[in-house]
């Protein structure tokens, strides 16, 4: 598949108030970008601060398109039953514009239940919403007439048609996107089915991505994201130390919801939350065990469910790029300078690391 394309993704969950926790992620991309990432991409969630700090993604990255120049800006994903679709189609086209045509959309039906009663629906509605909302997507960005006289998308976005990501848990799904030639995201974790809690994330992604390559239509380039949990540092130790409080705090959440997480080792977290840690050695030689990650065109690194102090994400990012990445199959195209905005040159002169 050649060189593979390097993301950073967020889910704004630094332990802050909202507004810091915007500042702290712009910052955040923009450093990825001056350390050559092709892409970042950002979570939608509702209501629940300790799940995603940020329910208007597009209006985020309008904001981060105004400060960085060459990243691609994505969503991971829009909640696409909770939405009016032919607002969606709107806000996406704009803004794709503005940033220079740098928007991916990656879209999903959505996972905390409880969310979906205040848009009107049931988590159970979400599968048929989902698809319903899709089509008047495509119907927009593809140029078709709307209902009314004569109406269409204004401005026209044909382009985003072409820029799709479904993300999935299944292997139908991965079916359903590969047909559409749209984009596959993976999950940094997924659920275990019951029967088979000891299954690795790689041998329930690899059928994924299977039925994927399969149904894709002849000629249409693949297009695989996996998102995975990794955080580096320069000392193995210091990184588990740092991954205590978030994980364990995961694991709490998890249990309240009713999932079961196995075993209270720091051990038994990573192992149950899919996380990579440690020092550039440590997290390369973690990852090199991934087939399914071996396969993606797109690698997207995250540090939930462990949430460091900013600026650990920020070296980490720095460390990802210099070493995890490459040693991956990853190659820097982007310019290696590139003006970093004010607000990121103040974090990092006052970085203690």
């Amino acid at each position: 598949m050649g060189s593979k394309r390097l993301g950073f993704f967020t889910r704004l969950l630094d332990d802050t108030r909202p507004q810091e926790r915007y500042r702290l992620a712009s910052e955040q991309i923009a450093f990825a970008e001056q350390q050559g990432f092709d892409s970042a991409w950002v979570a939608q969630h509702h209501f629940h601060r300790d799940e995603g700090g940020l329910p208007a993604p597009l209006v985020f990255l309008a904001y981060v398109a105004a400060h960085t120049r060459h990243i691609r800006l994505g969503t991971g994903v829009i909640t696409l039953p909770m939405e009016s679709a032919l607002r969606v189609a709107e806000d996406a086209a704009v803004l794709d514009l503005l940033s220079g045509g740098r928007l991916e959309i990656g879209l999903g039906s959505g996972g905390t239940p409880s969310s979906f009663l205040p848009f009107g629906l049931t988590s159970e509605q979400r599968g048929e919403a989902f698809a319903q909302n899709l089509q008047i997507l495509l119907d927009c960005w593809q140029g078709n007439a709307l209902a009314g006289d004569g109406n269409q998308l204004y401005p026209p976005a044909p382009q985003l048609a072409k820029r799709i990501w479904q993300a999935t848990f299944s292997v139908e799904g991965g079916a359903r996107a590969g047909a559409a030639g749209d984009g596959l995201m993976l999950s940094r974790t997924q659920p275990r089915p019951a029967d088979r809690p000891d299954l690795s994330l790689a041998e329930l992604q690899n059928p994924i991505i299977d039925a994927y390559l399969e149904a894709l239509p002849a000629g249409v380039e693949p297009r695989i994201l996996g998102s995975r949990t990794a955080f580096v540092t320069e000392d193995g130790q210091q990184a588990r130390d740092l991954a205590q409080k978030g994980l364990r705090r995961q694991a709490e959440n998890h249990r309240a919801s009713g999932h079961q997480v196995r075993g209270d080792t720091l051990d038994d977290y990573i192992a149950a939350f899919d996380v990579h840690l440690g020092d550039a050695r440590q997290v390369i030689a973690s990852l090199q065990q991934d087939s399914a990650l071996a396969r993606v065109t797109d690698l997207a690194f995250q540090v939930h469910s462990i949430d460091p102090p900013h600026p650990y994400i920020l070296r980490s990012i720095e460390l990802i790029a210099r070493k995890v990445a490459p040693a991956l199959g990853w190659t820097r195209t982007t310019p290696s300078k590139i003006t970093v905005p004010q607000p990121l040159h103040d974090a990092l002169a006052k970085e203690t690391l």
